[in-house]
């Protein structure tokens, strides 16, 4: 019977350059001891593989648009049984950061053939390791979530009761804040802060002056110019729309948008 720690790895590369990316998959095709060899272009893409996926380990590069290397390394500790991760870089000045998530190695590019072996027989002492320690069963996640509250909105004398479970993203209109909802939008006069500090246990996060969304409509974050601008996916009458992302916000908007799907990839 073959051993657990012997049998041949399936692995993911990731890189947003499809001349690297395919040098990356031909040498780790050409790696004894690996099967199967995933490829993605971008963080994204290597997370909608990792969920569908059993990957025994990824190789990924580190500077990505939108979620960059050392952040996909970050989601992934969080698996209940994380892959291994490698990164393959053209850059030397990110290895303790790649350390700090715990990287098994940090290869150098251009990629020699003799220095990916090396990586492969850490990934292999490290996997003999792993399956000789018995695991404990992670503790379940909390059942309890935030009650759905409901606003009421006056329009034309008649009082409509807005649900926030409803509501997409709301905009700042001055001393007002409009909901954008799956009904259409309804004006209200209670501060973007106020909705801020309130909703932000329901799944809501700032990630502009005058801009607060739903974190379970977000389909993306990509770099515009000099910022950044969040993709909401549309929901009814809620029409998909991007949104700028202020300077000051998108560090805390990246770490959300990591610890959001960490409870669903617990279950890995």
């Amino acid at each position: 019977m073959e051993r657990a720690d012997s049998a041949p790895l399936t692995v993911l590369a990731v890189d947003d350059e499809v001349p690297a990316l395919d040098e990356l998959v031909y040498l780790l095709r050409e790696q004894d001891g690996i099967g199967k060899v995933h490829a993605a272009n971008d963080a994204t893409s290597a997370l909608r593989i990792l969920r569908s996926e059993s990957i025994d380990a990824v190789f990924s590069d580190i500077r990505m648009p939108g979620l960059d290397g050392v952040e996909l390394a970050g989601i992934i500790s969080a698996f209940k049984k994380p892959p291994f991760v490698v990164f393959v870089t053209a850059h030397d000045d990110r290895a303790v950061d790649a350390f700090d998530v715990g990287a098994v190695d940090y290869l150098l590019k251009p990629l020699r053939t003799e220095r990916l072996a090396q990586a492969m027989s850490r990934i292999h002492e490290h996997r003999a390791k792993q399956v000789s320690t018995v695991e404990k069963p992670a503790p379940p996640p909390p059942a309890t979530q935030p009650s759905d509250e409901v606003i009421p909105v006056e329009l034309g004398g008649v009082t409509t009761l807005v649900r926030r479970s409803t509501v997409g993203w709301v905009e700042a209109d001055g001393d007002y804040a409009r909901l954008h909802t799956t009904a259409g939008s309804h004006l209200v006069r209670i501060p973007l802060a106020t909705l801020e500090d309130r909703w932000a246990d329901a799944g809501f996060i700032r990630v502009h002056r005058s801009y607060l969304v739903s974190l379970r409509l977000v389909t993306g974050l990509k770099s515009a110019g000099t910022g950044y601008v969040v993709t909401l996916r549309g929901e009814r009458e809620l029409r998909p729309v991007e949104l700028p992302v202020s300077r000051r916000h998108t560090r805390a908007l990246k770490d959300r948008l990591v610890r959001g799907p960490m409870q669903s990839w617990q279950a890995k």
